[in-house]
Order: C-alpha cells, then structure tokens, then sequence
C-alpha cells in the first residue's frame, strides 16, 4: 500500500473522516500509524483518558516517537485536576476536522471512548453541570452497594437502567444526578436532545476480535507492562497531589482507580492487578457493547488480520464509500 493508492485531495474534498474505533487492546493506535505511513493523516484521539497530562503509563499513550511520526490531538490537553466532557470533545473534534481538511489531509478519530463517538455522531443533550454535592453523595453510595444504587436507577429511568451496568459507576451516578437535579429522566431529556448537523463523510471501522479470550490474554499482557514500566510510580505521584481525590474523573480512570485504593492501603499489589484486569475486562466488554450497536462499520478482526492486511481493507473500504 502505498501514498498513491488513493487520492487524497478528492477523500478531503468529499470531507471524508475516517473513524478507528474498538474496544482496548485491540491494536487501534497501530493501524493508524500504519495509515499515517501511507497517507497524509492527522489522528485526533477519542480517548478521555489521553486527555490528562502525567497519565501516560496506565493510558497506554502512543509514546513521544509515535506522535512524532504523525500528528497527533487531544493528547496530554488537561490536568488531572480538571474535567473535561463529552460536549467539550465534540466542539474541540469538529474545529480540528476542519482544521485538518484545510490542510489537506485525513482526520483520523481513534480511540475507544463510546460515549464520545456517539455524542459526536447524534449531537448532545442539553443536560445540567455537574453538582459536585450530589455526586460525592452517590458515590458514596455506590462504593457501599453498587446494586442498591442501579435499583434506583430502575425505578426513576428503567431505560436507562437497561443499557447501563451496575459495574459502570460513571454512567451510574451521572444519570442518577441528572435526575435528581432536574426531577426528569436521562432518557428523557436525551430524547430532546439537540444535533447540530455535520457535513462529513464519515466512514468508520471497527477492530472487533471475535476471540474474546484472546483479546483477555492481550489485556492482561498489557497490564503486566505497564506495571513493570512503572505504572504504580506514576500513579504514586498522582496520590500524592493534595488537589486530586479519588472522585475525579481522570481517577476513576480504568487501572487509575484501583491504583488509588492500593496506595491508600485498601489492599495490597496482587488485588490490585486482579481488580485492574477484571476493570479493563468489563470496559472492553462495554466498548464491544457500543460497537456492535454501530450502523455502516467495517468491523476487522485485529487478530485474524495482519496489520498490513487492515491497511488493505481500510483502502478498498474508503475507495469504495468514496467512488474514487
């Protein structure tokens, strides 16, 4: 595969967007590096995660050489500190697709944060801010009896209810505030949600293993790296930060937040690694979720295909949804 096999100046005149989505550890960053060496790309990550400065080992961050190769966005934007949300991703993406089409090049969404792929597709509802009263109360809860709390969820959104999890405790807790803020259902509100339209041609692909064995074994591999790579140091000096505390979003961040609990002597390091993988597992298994909801995806199998393969399949895939 080569830079001639397709005609950028016409995918970037059709504004055409490639999305790369799929669940963690399914090899994402490595196809778009593979594309980047191919075409004239810009990766924008979809990742709220990547997003936080000093998170780095725990967040699987494509390294300094791999941004180096290509140009890289929404990497290492805020602190820790701060929040960031799902409509901020969605306003920040769209400046940098256009941003990147008036470069003439590809903008490439990578990444596996579902929630940001679907608020940037079907557009956001005008939901309250965060109350940061009623949130460390829920949280509260939750951390007592996840189960006592999703019930609660049953009751006032049963819709809601069925597609979130009592494992998801961000999504738990958000909905459950939403409703005690504005005395209606998340379901509801999303209903009336606004979708300001978006003139691309976005064409997506999604690296869905059919083993889910083997994406578990990739999991935990990962996992011992970045234990051995210092993942446990990083998260130390994010611990011992007087201004971070375990309910912020970035620490409760998949990895970051079962961290937290062993340096604050909850358990000791073998729990940790247990707890950690069964939280990765359970965040793939929500990311599958989203991707087999997904409408027109190209969904590749990063296990059964070679990297090169991929490449070869994303090209006849955008040569076709193109007519070039």
């Amino acid at each position: 595969m080569t830079d001639t096999d397709l005609n950028i100046e016409k995918l970037v005149k059709a504004r055409t967007v490639l999305a790369i989505m799929g669940p963690t550890a399914s090899g994402k960053t490595a196809l778009a590096l593979r594309l980047a060496k191919s075409w004239p790309i810009e990766i924008i990550s979809v990742d709220s995660a990547l997003i936080y400065k000093g998170m780095d080992i725990g967040t699987a961050k494509p390294s300094q050489a791999e941004r180096e190769q290509v140009p890289h966005h929404l990497i290492d934007l805020i602190d820790p500190a701060q929040s960031y949300s799902a409509a901020d991703f969605v306003v920040d993406a769209k400046r940098l697709v256009e941003e990147v089409l008036q470069r003439g090049r590809l903008p490439v969404l990578v990444g596996g944060t579902m929630m940001y792929f679907h608020a940037l597709q079907q557009g956001m509802a005008d939901l309250p801010s965060a109350d940061p009263a009623i949130r460390a109360q829920l949280q509260q809860e939750y951390d007592q009896d996840p189960q006592v709390l999703h019930q609660r969820l049953q009751a006032c959104d049963p819709k809601a209810a069925q597609r979130i999890h009592y494992n998801d405790p961000q999504r738990l807790i958000r909905a459950l505030e939403v409703y005690q803020i504005t005395g209606e259902a998340l379901t509801d509100l999303q209903k009336r949600q606004s979708n300001v339209g978006w003139d691309v041609n976005l064409l997506k692909v999604g690296l869905i293993p059919q083993s889910r064995e083997r994406l578990h074994q990739k999991i935990q591999r990962r996992l011992e790296i970045m234990v051995a790579q210092g993942f446990l140091d990083e998260a130390r000096n994010l611990f011992a930060r007087p201004d971070l505390h375990a309910d912020l979003p970035s620490i409760r961040s998949v990895g970051y937040r079962q961290a937290w609990c062993y340096l604050n002597g909850e358990y000791d390091q073998t729990v940790f690694e247990q707890k950690a993988l069964i939280a990765t597992r359970q965040l793939a298994k929500r990311q599958l979720t989203w991707l087999r909801k997904e409408q027109d995806l190209l969904s590749l199998d990063p296990f059964e295909l070679s990297v090169e393969q991929q490449a070869e399949l994303v090209r006849v895939y955008l040569q076709k949804n193109t007519n070039l």
